[in-house]
Protein backbone atom coordinates (compact mmCIF):
# COMPACT_ATOMS: atom_id res chain seq x y z
CA UNK A 1 0.00 0.00 0.00
CA UNK A 2 1.36 3.48 -1.01
CA UNK A 3 2.72 5.67 1.78
CA UNK A 4 0.00 8.47 2.89
CA UNK A 5 0.91 11.87 4.55
CA UNK A 6 -0.51 14.86 5.31
CA UNK A 7 1.06 18.27 5.20
CA UNK A 8 0.85 20.04 8.28
CA UNK A 9 -2.22 22.06 8.22
CA UNK A 10 -4.65 19.28 7.05
CA UNK A 11 -4.03 17.14 10.29
CA UNK A 12 -7.22 16.57 12.41
CA UNK A 13 -5.97 16.41 15.92
CA UNK A 14 -7.25 13.62 17.68
CA UNK A 15 -9.22 14.31 20.77
CA UNK A 16 -11.69 12.34 22.93
CA UNK A 17 -15.15 12.63 20.76
CA UNK A 18 -17.00 14.33 23.68
CA UNK A 19 -15.65 17.17 22.43
CA UNK A 20 -18.65 17.35 19.83
CA UNK A 21 -20.89 16.22 22.14
CA UNK A 22 -23.24 12.85 21.81
CA UNK A 23 -26.58 13.28 22.71
CA UNK A 24 -29.48 10.92 23.22
CA UNK A 25 -32.74 12.00 21.41
CA UNK A 26 -34.80 9.18 22.19
CA UNK A 27 -37.20 11.38 24.85
CA UNK A 28 -37.91 14.16 21.43
CA UNK A 29 -38.06 11.30 19.10
CA UNK A 30 -40.78 9.80 21.46
CA UNK A 31 -41.50 12.95 23.12
CA UNK A 32 -41.40 12.22 26.93
CA UNK A 33 -39.02 14.68 27.67
CA UNK A 34 -38.73 17.17 24.69
CA UNK A 35 -37.35 19.71 26.87
CA UNK A 36 -34.51 17.79 28.48
CA UNK A 37 -33.10 17.10 25.02
CA UNK A 38 -33.75 20.30 23.66
CA UNK A 39 -31.69 22.18 26.40
CA UNK A 40 -28.61 19.81 25.18
CA UNK A 41 -29.17 20.47 21.77
CA UNK A 42 -29.44 24.03 22.26
CA UNK A 43 -25.59 24.18 23.43
CA UNK A 44 -24.41 22.26 21.04
CA UNK A 45 -25.67 24.14 18.84
CA UNK A 46 -24.45 27.42 20.33
CA UNK A 47 -20.84 26.06 21.24
CA UNK A 48 -19.80 23.82 18.47
CA UNK A 49 -22.65 23.47 15.89
CA UNK A 50 -21.98 19.55 15.56
CA UNK A 51 -23.00 16.90 17.41
CA UNK A 52 -24.24 13.31 17.64
CA UNK A 53 -27.40 11.96 18.25
CA UNK A 54 -28.15 8.33 19.05
CA UNK A 55 -31.64 6.51 20.38
CA UNK A 56 -32.88 8.76 16.66
CA UNK A 57 -35.40 5.96 16.10
CA UNK A 58 -33.74 5.29 12.90
CA UNK A 59 -33.51 1.43 12.18
CA UNK A 60 -30.45 0.35 11.82
CA UNK A 61 -30.83 -2.12 9.26
CA UNK A 62 -32.67 0.59 7.16
CA UNK A 63 -29.22 2.93 7.40
CA UNK A 64 -27.21 -0.29 6.27
CA UNK A 65 -29.49 -1.34 3.44
CA UNK A 66 -29.18 2.27 1.66
CA UNK A 67 -25.50 2.45 2.73
CA UNK A 68 -25.66 -0.96 0.21
CA UNK A 69 -27.56 1.10 -2.22
CA UNK A 70 -24.78 3.86 -2.52
CA UNK A 71 -21.94 1.52 -3.16
CA UNK A 72 -24.02 -0.57 -5.54
CA UNK A 73 -24.66 2.95 -7.58
CA UNK A 74 -21.02 4.06 -7.62
CA UNK A 75 -19.88 0.49 -8.86
CA UNK A 76 -21.19 1.05 -11.68
CA UNK A 77 -19.44 1.97 -15.29
CA UNK A 78 -18.97 6.19 -15.69
CA UNK A 79 -21.45 5.73 -18.35
CA UNK A 80 -24.32 4.83 -16.32
CA UNK A 81 -23.74 6.74 -13.81
CA UNK A 82 -23.31 9.73 -16.30
CA UNK A 83 -26.89 8.49 -18.31
CA UNK A 84 -28.34 10.22 -15.14
CA UNK A 85 -25.93 13.64 -14.76
CA UNK A 86 -27.15 16.38 -13.10
CA UNK A 87 -26.92 18.39 -16.20
CA UNK A 88 -29.71 16.84 -17.51
CA UNK A 89 -31.95 17.61 -14.58
CA UNK A 90 -33.49 21.23 -14.24
CA UNK A 91 -33.63 21.23 -10.76
CA UNK A 92 -30.59 19.86 -9.59
CA UNK A 93 -30.99 16.07 -9.43
CA UNK A 94 -29.15 13.41 -10.87
CA UNK A 95 -25.08 12.00 -10.62
CA UNK A 96 -22.14 14.71 -10.82
CA UNK A 97 -19.05 13.19 -10.90
CA UNK A 98 -15.25 13.78 -9.57
CA UNK A 99 -14.06 17.21 -9.38
CA UNK A 100 -17.48 18.81 -10.82
CA UNK A 101 -18.39 20.77 -7.11
CA UNK A 102 -16.06 23.27 -5.94
CA UNK A 103 -16.80 23.48 -2.03
CA UNK A 104 -14.19 25.89 -1.57
CA UNK A 105 -12.96 28.25 -4.13
CA UNK A 106 -9.36 28.93 -2.45
CA UNK A 107 -8.80 25.52 -3.69
CA UNK A 108 -9.08 22.64 -6.99
CA UNK A 109 -12.47 20.86 -6.93
CA UNK A 110 -13.84 18.53 -4.42
CA UNK A 111 -12.61 14.77 -5.47
CA UNK A 112 -15.76 13.39 -4.81
CA UNK A 113 -18.92 11.98 -7.00
CA UNK A 114 -21.88 12.09 -5.71
CA UNK A 115 -25.77 11.84 -6.54
CA UNK A 116 -28.22 14.31 -5.37
CA UNK A 117 -32.00 13.23 -4.66
CA UNK A 118 -34.67 15.14 -3.78
CA UNK A 119 -38.31 14.79 -2.75
CA UNK A 120 -39.48 13.32 -5.83
CA UNK A 121 -42.75 15.80 -7.09
CA UNK A 122 -44.86 14.75 -10.43
CA UNK A 123 -46.20 17.69 -12.86
CA UNK A 124 -49.61 17.82 -11.15
CA UNK A 125 -47.96 18.90 -7.60
CA UNK A 126 -48.86 22.43 -7.21
CA UNK A 127 -44.96 23.66 -6.45
CA UNK A 128 -44.18 22.00 -9.84
CA UNK A 129 -47.00 23.59 -11.62
CA UNK A 130 -46.06 26.74 -10.24
CA UNK A 131 -42.68 25.95 -11.69
CA UNK A 132 -40.62 26.72 -8.99
CA UNK A 133 -37.11 25.93 -9.12
CA UNK A 134 -35.80 22.64 -6.99
CA UNK A 135 -39.10 21.22 -6.95
CA UNK A 136 -39.64 18.19 -9.58
CA UNK A 137 -38.66 14.80 -10.25
CA UNK A 138 -35.65 12.95 -9.57
CA UNK A 139 -33.36 11.14 -12.13
CA UNK A 140 -33.07 7.61 -10.95
CA UNK A 141 -30.65 5.21 -11.83
CA UNK A 142 -32.32 2.74 -14.63
CA UNK A 143 -30.49 -0.83 -13.47
CA UNK A 144 -30.89 -1.03 -10.16
CA UNK A 145 -33.49 -2.92 -8.81
CA UNK A 146 -35.03 -1.79 -5.55
CA UNK A 147 -32.66 1.35 -4.95
CA UNK A 148 -35.69 3.13 -5.32
CA UNK A 149 -37.81 1.65 -2.61
CA UNK A 150 -34.97 1.72 -0.56
CA UNK A 151 -34.23 5.42 -1.06
CA UNK A 152 -37.83 6.88 -0.56
CA UNK A 153 -37.64 4.95 2.90
CA UNK A 154 -34.94 6.32 3.91
CA UNK A 155 -35.45 9.51 2.68
CA UNK A 156 -39.04 9.21 4.73
CA UNK A 157 -36.87 8.31 7.96
CA UNK A 158 -34.12 11.30 7.52
CA UNK A 159 -37.21 13.87 7.10
CA UNK A 160 -38.85 12.21 10.44
CA UNK A 161 -35.78 12.96 12.39
CA UNK A 162 -35.39 16.40 10.50
CA UNK A 163 -38.47 17.33 12.09
CA UNK A 164 -38.51 16.18 15.43
CA UNK A 165 -34.96 17.95 15.50
CA UNK A 166 -36.38 20.81 14.56
CA UNK A 167 -39.11 20.80 17.70
CA UNK A 168 -35.86 20.45 19.81
CA UNK A 169 -34.20 23.30 18.23
CA UNK A 170 -37.48 25.18 18.86
CA UNK A 171 -37.61 24.39 22.34
CA UNK A 172 -34.30 25.24 22.54
CA UNK A 173 -34.88 29.15 21.29
CA UNK A 174 -37.35 29.74 23.56
CA UNK A 175 -40.32 28.91 21.17
CA UNK A 176 -43.41 26.89 20.57
CA UNK A 177 -42.91 22.97 19.86
CA UNK A 178 -44.38 23.50 16.62
CA UNK A 179 -42.59 27.18 15.69
CA UNK A 180 -40.97 25.96 12.37
CA UNK A 181 -43.95 23.36 11.07
CA UNK A 182 -45.46 25.62 8.33
CA UNK A 183 -41.43 26.65 7.21
CA UNK A 184 -40.65 22.81 6.77
CA UNK A 185 -43.83 21.27 6.07
CA UNK A 186 -42.40 21.72 2.29
CA UNK A 187 -38.91 21.45 2.52
CA UNK A 188 -36.27 21.70 0.13
CA UNK A 189 -34.76 18.43 1.53
CA UNK A 190 -32.38 16.42 -0.62
CA UNK A 191 -30.38 12.99 -0.04
CA UNK A 192 -27.02 13.07 -1.12
CA UNK A 193 -25.04 9.63 -1.64
CA UNK A 194 -21.04 10.52 -2.23
CA UNK A 195 -17.89 8.46 -3.11
CA UNK A 196 -14.80 9.28 -1.57
CA UNK A 197 -11.82 7.47 -3.67
CA UNK A 198 -8.44 7.21 -1.25
CA UNK A 199 -5.93 10.40 -0.96
CA UNK A 200 -2.47 8.84 -1.62
CA UNK A 201 1.46 10.64 -1.33
CA UNK A 202 1.66 13.43 0.37
CA UNK A 203 -1.18 15.86 0.25
CA UNK A 204 -1.36 19.14 -0.03
CA UNK A 205 -4.53 21.75 0.82
CA UNK A 206 -5.10 21.95 -2.53
CA UNK A 207 -7.13 18.93 -3.23
CA UNK A 208 -9.09 17.42 -0.43
CA UNK A 209 -12.39 15.04 -0.58
CA UNK A 210 -14.50 18.16 0.01
CA UNK A 211 -12.82 21.41 1.01
CA UNK A 212 -13.70 23.43 3.71
CA UNK A 213 -17.12 24.82 3.98
CA UNK A 214 -20.24 25.40 6.10
CA UNK A 215 -23.36 23.72 4.61
CA UNK A 216 -26.06 26.46 3.30
CA UNK A 217 -29.36 25.39 4.67
CA UNK A 218 -30.94 24.49 8.17
CA UNK A 219 -29.64 21.38 9.49
CA UNK A 220 -27.51 17.82 7.88
CA UNK A 221 -28.12 14.60 9.24
CA UNK A 222 -25.01 13.01 8.11
CA UNK A 223 -24.73 8.84 8.20
CA UNK A 224 -20.48 8.11 7.74
CA UNK A 225 -19.14 4.53 6.87
CA UNK A 226 -16.27 3.37 9.21
CA UNK A 227 -13.41 5.11 7.21
CA UNK A 228 -13.67 8.32 9.16
CA UNK A 229 -12.41 11.25 7.15
CA UNK A 230 -14.66 14.28 8.87
CA UNK A 231 -12.87 17.00 10.07
CA UNK A 232 -14.47 19.88 12.50
CA UNK A 233 -12.85 23.49 12.87
CA UNK A 234 -14.14 24.65 16.30
CA UNK A 235 -13.41 28.12 17.86
CA UNK A 236 -9.82 28.35 17.97
CA UNK A 237 -9.15 27.34 14.51
CA UNK A 238 -8.47 24.13 14.85
CA UNK A 239 -9.58 21.01 12.67
CA UNK A 240 -11.20 18.05 14.87
CA UNK A 241 -11.66 14.60 13.95
CA UNK A 242 -14.98 13.56 13.87
CA UNK A 243 -15.35 10.19 13.74
CA UNK A 244 -17.92 7.71 13.07
CA UNK A 245 -19.50 6.00 16.34
CA UNK A 246 -21.83 3.19 16.21
CA UNK A 247 -25.48 3.58 16.37
CA UNK A 248 -25.32 7.33 15.83
CA UNK A 249 -25.83 10.22 13.07
CA UNK A 250 -23.59 13.46 12.66
CA UNK A 251 -25.78 16.68 12.72
CA UNK A 252 -24.67 20.33 11.96
CA UNK A 253 -26.28 23.07 11.29
CA UNK A 254 -26.33 25.33 8.05
CA UNK A 255 -26.24 29.01 7.16
CA UNK A 256 -29.98 29.73 7.52
CA UNK A 257 -30.06 28.26 11.48
CA UNK A 258 -27.27 30.68 11.70
CA UNK A 259 -28.92 33.53 10.28
CA UNK A 260 -32.48 32.79 11.78
CA UNK A 261 -31.38 32.55 15.35
CA UNK A 262 -28.71 35.85 14.34
CA UNK A 263 -25.45 33.99 15.13
CA UNK A 264 -26.00 32.28 18.24
CA UNK A 265 -26.60 28.67 17.05
CA UNK A 266 -23.43 27.90 15.14
CA UNK A 267 -23.00 27.51 11.22
CA UNK A 268 -19.35 25.17 11.34
CA UNK A 269 -16.92 24.84 8.80
CA UNK A 270 -15.63 21.16 8.10
CA UNK A 271 -14.11 19.30 5.50
CA UNK A 272 -13.10 16.02 4.04
CA UNK A 273 -9.92 14.11 3.60
CA UNK A 274 -10.19 10.47 2.87
CA UNK A 275 -6.81 9.08 4.28
CA UNK A 276 -8.12 5.67 5.03
CA UNK A 277 -6.95 3.73 2.17
CA UNK A 278 -10.03 2.71 1.17
CA UNK A 279 -13.00 4.11 -0.78
CA UNK A 280 -15.37 6.36 1.97
CA UNK A 281 -19.15 6.68 1.21
CA UNK A 282 -20.91 8.88 3.27
CA UNK A 283 -25.03 9.82 2.54
CA UNK A 284 -25.92 13.79 4.22
CA UNK A 285 -29.82 14.80 3.80
CA UNK A 286 -30.12 18.35 4.07
CA UNK A 287 -33.39 19.55 4.89
CA UNK A 288 -33.77 22.76 4.56
CA UNK A 289 -37.14 24.95 4.42
CA UNK A 290 -39.69 25.70 2.03
CA UNK A 291 -39.01 28.05 -1.22
CA UNK A 292 -40.30 31.05 0.35
CA UNK A 293 -39.21 30.55 3.90
CA UNK A 294 -38.58 33.98 5.34
CA UNK A 295 -35.33 33.80 7.08
CA UNK A 296 -34.85 36.44 9.52
CA UNK A 297 -33.63 36.98 13.27
CA UNK A 298 -36.23 34.97 15.48
CA UNK A 299 -37.95 36.58 18.26
CA UNK A 300 -35.60 37.15 20.88
CA UNK A 301 -31.91 36.59 18.98
CA UNK A 302 -31.45 40.23 18.81
CA UNK A 303 -30.03 41.99 21.71
CA UNK A 304 -31.66 45.05 22.49
CA UNK A 305 -30.64 48.22 20.63
CA UNK A 306 -29.09 46.39 18.25
CA UNK A 307 -29.55 45.17 14.53
CA UNK A 308 -29.70 42.06 13.30
CA UNK A 309 -26.32 40.51 11.87
CA UNK A 310 -27.71 39.34 8.72
CA UNK A 311 -30.49 40.75 6.23
CA UNK A 312 -33.29 38.37 5.51
CA UNK A 313 -33.31 35.86 3.02
CA UNK A 314 -35.74 33.72 1.18
CA UNK A 315 -34.91 29.77 2.16
CA UNK A 316 -35.22 28.51 -1.45
CA UNK A 317 -33.42 31.13 -3.99
CA UNK A 318 -30.39 31.39 -1.09
CA UNK A 319 -30.15 27.75 -1.63
CA UNK A 320 -29.70 28.11 -5.23
CA UNK A 321 -27.40 30.77 -4.90
CA UNK A 322 -24.76 28.85 -2.97
CA UNK A 323 -25.47 25.88 -5.87
CA UNK A 324 -24.63 28.40 -8.79
CA UNK A 325 -21.33 29.23 -6.97
CA UNK A 326 -20.22 25.86 -6.73
CA UNK A 327 -21.12 23.35 -9.31
CA UNK A 328 -19.26 23.75 -12.48
CA UNK A 329 -22.22 22.78 -14.94
CA UNK A 330 -24.28 25.68 -13.39
CA UNK A 331 -21.67 28.21 -14.06
CA UNK A 332 -21.75 26.83 -16.98
CA UNK A 333 -25.24 27.25 -17.93
CA UNK A 334 -25.44 31.01 -16.13
CA UNK A 335 -22.44 31.71 -18.78
CA UNK A 336 -24.45 30.83 -21.73
CA UNK A 337 -27.38 32.80 -20.56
Amino acid sequence: MAVTTLAEDLVGRTVPFQEIPVIDVGALVDGSDPQRVAEALGRAAASVGFLYVRNHGVPAGLRAAMMAEAERFFAQPLEAKNAIHIRHSAIHRGYFPLFEENTDPDLTADLKEGLDLGRDLGSDDPEVRQGLPLHGPNQWPADLPGFRQTTEEYFAAMRSLAEALMRGFALALGLAPDFFTDKIDRPCASLRLLHYPPQEGHIEARTMGCGAHTDYGCLTILAQDDNGGLQVRNSAGDWISAPPIPGTFVINLGDQMARWTNGRFQATPHRVINTSGRERYSMPFFFDPNWDALIEALPGTVPEGEAPRYAPVLAGPYLQSRFDDTFAYRKDEIAAG
